[in-house]
């Protein structure tokens, strides 16, 4: 499988639709309701059209899931 990052700037990476849903465990799609519902990093879109493709922010990404992570940790057992 071909994983597709692109780089902008210094260490930016942006992720597909699609390598964000396997980071996290989820369907492409529930990775856009999350979105949408503000729960999850809002994704960059790469065109104007309703169907244009998107990019997520691997930092925040990354972050979310760190986060997700503490709350694990913090509740108790």
């Amino acid at each position: 499988m071909l994983k597709l990052v692109m780089r902008i700037g210094v260490m930016r990476n942006l992720l597909t639709k699609r390598v964000t849903a396997e980071r996290i465990g989820l369907h492409p799609e529930s990775v856009m309701r999350l979105a949408r519902a503000g729960q999850f990093p809002r994704p960059i879109k790469l065109g104007a059209g309703a169907k244009s493709s998107v990019r997520f922010v691997e930092a925040e990404v990354d972050a979310w899931i760190a986060a997700k992570m503490a709350t694990r940790e913090a509740v108790p057992a």
